[in-house]
């Protein structure tokens, strides 16, 4: 394979990853919005008491219900997912280094790497500190599981490129 094609390949895959973080930080600012929609998917006729719900519907509801009511009561507290939402924009910014020079920053995908896999622990030990559904937990543990392979391949591919240009 070509020096050209590699770095081509790096750069669609560091595009895809700067892409997936900040959809999924944008999407930590309208919560309560996402959350009314998804209740509306569940939700029978009309009545959106999570005690009338199991499982995944019932989880909908009371999350749903917990923004609403804070939302109302403080609404500050959304404050925190807007920094959270900041925090993946940032994050994604490191890759743009990666995307203009692989080689030289590589460390950043490696700090990338780490990231991913450390994703799990954090949502298996916080998840049940905080009462979330251990379904939820692994649902979050996927976004470090996807986000693993592009930057793990990334990561590959530029060692195969360092390997061609030294």
């Amino acid at each position: 394979m070509s020096a050209s094609l590699l770095l081509r390949r790096i750069r669609i895959a560091v595009v895809f990853i700067i892409f997936g973080l900040i959809v999924s930080g944008v999407t930590a600012f309208p919560l309560e919005w996402e959350l009314k929609l998804m209740a509306s998917v569940f939700v029978q006729n009309g009545n959106y008491d999570p005690a009338a719900y199991t499982g995944l519907a019932h989880w909908i509801m009371k999350v749903r219900e917990g923004l609403v009511v804070t939302g109302e009561s403080y609404p500050f507290i959304a404050y925190g997912t807007d920094w959270l939402a900041f925090g993946h924009i940032i994050i994604a910014l490191f890759f743009l280094p990666v995307f203009s020079n692989p080689v030289r920053y590589r460390g950043n995908l490696k700090i990338g790497l780490a990231s991913c896999i450390l994703v799990i622990p954090l949502a298996l030990i916080c998840g049940p500190v905080r009462g979330i559904p251990f379904y939820w937990q692994l649902i979050d543990c996927s976004f470090g599981i996807v986000c693993f392979f592009p930057v793990w391949l990334t990561l590959r591919w530029t060692q195969q490129l360092e390997g061609m240009r030294s």
